[in-house]
């Protein structure tokens, strides 16, 4: 194949169903077997699930353990500038040789069938982790838990919720239990599951589906517990008391996921080193990301550039309890969604930390809000708002104002992963 080889496997595989997101498990199965089940053959599996931060859980999972010198496949969506993001192989990204041949192979097996973008490029994932050694295997849902193209392992060492929020009500349903039952559908009978920090409604939903399964529950506020003390994150489980260096990853929201992090790797059996690892070495783009090279770091003179890819109500208190914690200085965001989000939920907690915004498209996509619109919104919780055709005009049109300000540029995954990629 050419350089470009998965890339021409990927727009094939794009036009395999009508629709982006159809759950079930149905058409998954089926290719599975034609594969020979290589879901069957992975390494200890750690199933990763929740509305915010499953990510960032994951990632620090990943930091942990190959501190501890294991080698750790991962597996993550959406990606940011590359497809080859999603499937990290024994510690690295997938390699393009390899990507393509794990694509044609699961092209070919489907033989031309219905099936999802996700569920195909799941099922490659899956193949490319049961052919390589490895110590353990971390999968990030796509899209809530039960019928998401990654429940089908049938006893993973471990599973972990992380917040649940409302998010993705067309598909997983408009309360926070249906939601949460849809989470919790990753559960499997005797497998412990840690859970991070939940509304009572969500954690009620949580603790049936575990007591009907037989899975002991290792819940935030029960079983463990965590707090920041003199520049420290401490962490008391059942296991004791470990005190640990803050996370790398800046906010309080990263606090609580750093914490599940380190729960979840003293379950496995880790200790110190694994733990103290996980919170110094994580890296993960695109979550209030300081950004300090690049062409719009040139545009911004002396600002601040930030960067975060939150899209839903609770990633955007998250962010204003970000932005409030750092050393005051005009902030000022630069917003694009996507018309699926609750935009007025998702600005309404930043209104009180930014002193305007300027709305941009998202280039590219088909699903992107208009930036009237997204600025209409901004309006109608109170912030200044004016749309810019592209981020690069709207940075320097702040700067030209307020040449040290705070920008944040947010919103969508999607925008976020166009910055990373014109921004090298």
């Amino acid at each position: 194949m050419s350089a470009t080889g998965s890339d021409v496997i990927l727009e094939r595989m794009m036009s395999l169903h009508p629709k982006i997101i159809d759950l079930t498990l149905d058409r998954v199965w089926r290719l599975l077997a034609a594969l020979d089940h290589p879901e069957r053959r992975l390494p200890p599996v750690v199933h990763l699930a929740g509305t915010n931060g499953k990510g960032s859980t994951q990632a620090f999972m990943r930091a942990g353990l190959e501190g501890a010198g294991q080698r750790v496949h991962a597996y993550t969506s959406p990606h940011l500038a590359r497809f080859h993001e999603r499937i990290r192989l024994a510690g690295d990204l997938i390699s393009e040789p390899a990507l393509s041949a794990v694509l044609d192979r699961c092209y070919a097996a489907n033989n031309g069938e219905t099936i999802t973008y996700f569920e195909i490029t799941t099922v490659a994932g899956l193949l490319a982790f049961a052919e390589t050694p490895a110590d353990y295997t971390l999968l990030e849902t796509g899209l809530g838990g039960r019928l998401d193209a990654t429940n089908v392992v049938d006893q993973p060492a471990l599973t972990v919720l992380t917040p649940i929020s409302i998010d993705h009500t067309q598909f997983l349903g408009d309360t926070l239990a249906a939601i949460a039952g849809e989470k919790a559908g990753i559960l499997k009978r005797g497998v412990p599951c840690v859970v991070g920090p939940q509304p009572d409604e969500a954690l009620a939903v949580i603790e049936a589906r575990a007591a009907a399964l037989g899975a002991p529950l290792l819940a935030h506020g029960q079983h463990w517990h965590f707090y920041e003390e003199r520049g420290r994150l401490v962490v008391q489980d059942e296991n004791g008391l470990v005190d640990l260096p803050l996370p790398a990853l800046i906010g309080p929201h990263q606090l609580e996921n750093a914490a599940a992090a380190v729960v979840a790797l003293r379950t496995l059996g880790y200790g110190e080193e694994a733990c103290v690892a996980a919170v110094e070495n994580v890296t993960w783009p695109a979550r209030m990301q300081r950004l300090k090279t690049g062409p719009l770091i040139d545009a911004a003179g002396d600002a601040e550039l930030w960067l975060d890819g939150g899209h839903n109500p609770a990633a955007g208190e998250m962010l204003a309890g970000v932005l409030a914690d750092l050393p005051p200085r005009p902030t000022h965001l630069i917003c694009g969604m996507l018309n699926t989000k609750d935009i007025t939920g998702y600005l309404r907690p930043l209104a009180g930390v930014a002193d305007g915004l300027i709305a941009v498209p998202i280039p590219g996509e088909a699903n992107t809000l208009p930036a009237d619109v997204t600025a209409e919104a901004a309006a109608q919780v109170r912030l200044d708002a004016s749309t810019a055709p592209d981020v690069e005009t709207a940075i320097r049109r702040i700067t030209a104002d307020q040449p040290g300000a705070r920008i944040l540029i947010c919103g969508s995954l999607y925008l976020a992963g166009d910055i990373l990629k014109q921004n090298g």
